[in-house]
């Protein structure tokens, strides 16, 4: 009997495509929101710890709504919470412009935004995509969904600088909030799909109902609640969220604060712009060429790459100096790194416990991530207004991806065999 996994693959490229131009628009406005970081503070007065504050609890809100998000996209279907996300969205963006304290900054940026973003992110978007494609091919395209992301930020960043240099900040976000909409068709290939009703047949001839299919490594499934106790229970899995606190940390701190370390060093505007657009585009390389390696080579050991080639980056960007070229090879350098940990971190969650669940399991760890990008956006305000620059933020950065690297090394994974292998040798 053909299985929720048996799609065509023109079929299943339709499917990934639209998770990733999904993420690509909802990743566009998620990252770009320290362009607006310097406008919002001279309309409003607020002052950039408090703006700061407000796109940190956004990053943490971002996080915390998708293994919410995901349980229910789990059992209800991922089309519906699409569509739901982006009306939030795009309600957040579009009211944001009329704010003018910061509770009301912190209703839009930090609570509609940042759900309605999370709910088109990548736990609801690849969890959805796994469940229908082979095993084989979910390794790729994970990478290629997050590919849709980084093109997002690498369309959108020179594309808001730009509105918001001729027609200013309030155009720039609703000019934002009308493009979020394009998001709601593109839901439609990752609804749930109903089955033909079934019609039992004359009682002579009915025979057993199959067992219900088992888990991994053949134990029987597990329900929901269940499978998160067992996960949170698991080294590698929590081992997997330390490291990914670290990874919200870089990208929240960048995001959120690179504009104005282009600005500390006599830079223009433009320069900020550009490079959170290279980022965006090398990472679109970073995203596919981790998708690939994923299920060549042991995950595990991509991570542990990953995280500290960033060590090493950032090294070399202290050292350097603070020219516009320096900006955009940094940020060239960074961004094929730059999330390029979602598919190998998505990959050894399916891995260690299956595709059921994925949408919520992938989520918490998404959690962890924003919880780190929480500290890394609110702490680099904290640190620029009693330091008067960045300097701190940028060894803790260093500090943490280290740390992130040595975490990744003991993860119980079993090793990429041959295929002439009977069976893995666990790690």
């Amino acid at each position: 009997m053909p299985t929720k996994t048996d799609l065509a693959p023109r079929a299943g490229w339709m499917l990934t495509l639209a998770a990733a131009a999904i993420l690509m628009i909802t990743m566009g406005a998620r990252q770009t929101t320290g362009l607006f970081v310097s406008p919002i503070n001279t309309a409003t007065g607020l002052g950039i710890v408090a703006i700061s504050f407000a796109l940190a609890v956004g990053q943490f809100v971002w996080g915390a709504a998708q293994p919410v998000f995901g349980a229910i996209a789990d059992k209800f279907g991922a089309g519906r919470v699409i569509v739901a996300g982006t009306l939030m969205l795009a309600l957040g963006t579009a009211l944001t412009p009329f704010v003018d304290a910061q509770w009301s900054l912190l209703l839009t940026m930090g609570v509609l935004c940042a759900a309605g973003a999370g709910a088109g992110s990548f736990s609801i978007l690849i969890g959805a995509t796994a469940k229908q494609l082979p095993a084989e091919r979910r390794a790729f395209a994970a990478g290629f969904i997050n590919a849709g992301g980084s093109l997002g930020q690498f369309v959108f960043a020179p594309l808001m600088q730009a509105i918001i240099s001729s027609a200013g900040w309030v155009a720039a976000m609703l000019t934002m909030a009308v493009t979020s909409l394009l998001a709601i068709p593109l839901a439609w290939p990752l609804r749930e799909r109903r089955r033909a009703p079934h019609f039992p047949p004359p009682a002579a001839a009915t025979v057993a109902a199959p067992a219900p299919a088992p888990g991994p490594g053949g134990r029987p499934p597990l329900q929901l609640g269940e499978q998160l106790r067992a996960a949170l229970r698991d080294p590698s899995y929590l081992l997997l969220h330390a490291g990914f606190f670290t990874c919200g940390f870089h990208v929240a701190f960048l995001v959120t604060h690179l504009p104005g370390e282009v600005a500390l060093c006599n830079l223009p505007a433009g320069v900020s712009a550009t490079a959170l657009a290279l980022i965006g585009l090398f990472n679109i390389a970073g995203s596919l060429a981790a998708g690939a390696l994923s299920s060549r080579y042991r995950m595990k050991h991509l991570l542990a790459l990953v995280y500290a080639s960033r060590a090493v980056i950032i090294v070399l960007y202290l050292l350097a100096p603070k020219t516009a070229w320096t900006f955009y090879i940094f940020a060239a350098a960074l961004g094929f790194t730059w999330l390029a940990t979602i598919p190998p971190t998505a990959g050894l969650v399916g891995k260690l416990f299956g595709t059921r669940y994925l949408g919520t399991l992938f989520g918490l760890t998404l959690l962890s991530h924003q919880t780190g990008a929480f500290f890394g956006a609110w702490l680099g305000g904290l640190s620029f207004v009693t330091f008067g620059d960045f300097t701190w933020m940028w060894y803790a950065d260093i500090a943490l991806a280290v740390a992130a690297a040595l975490v990744n090394l003991p993860i119980k994974e079993a090793p990429v065999m041959a295929k002439s292998a009977p069976r893995p040798i666990p790690a």
